[in-house]
């Protein structure tokens, strides 16, 4: 039986090697069980780095441009990369 992991990264920048700084991961597989905040780095160091460990990108993050008076209003997180990996149970 195959079950989806998803893998949410957030990156400093729209690029997949940049830094990530924010992230989140879901097991359907039940093997890991994580919460906000449960660890200090990051599982990857960057989305390239999940990519080279088998995660699929599925969702790359929308660009929006900059609202003039807008540069320093804080807001979600901007650059969010959605990953699958499928694993068997």
């Amino acid at each position: 039986m195959v079950r989806q992991k998803l893998l949410i990264l957030y990156s400093a920048t729209p690029m997949l090697t940049d830094r990530v700084g924010a992230w989140t991961l879901y097991d359907a597989t039940g093997k890991e069980h994580h919460t906000t905040g449960d660890s200090e780095e990051p599982p990857y160091p960057s989305v390239f780095a999940a990519m080279q460990d088998g995660w699929r990108v599925i969702q790359f993050p929308a660009q929006f441009p900059a609202y003039p008076g807008m540069e320093l209003t804080t807001s979600y997180l901007r650059w969010e990369f959605v990953l699958e990996k499928l694993e068997e149970v």
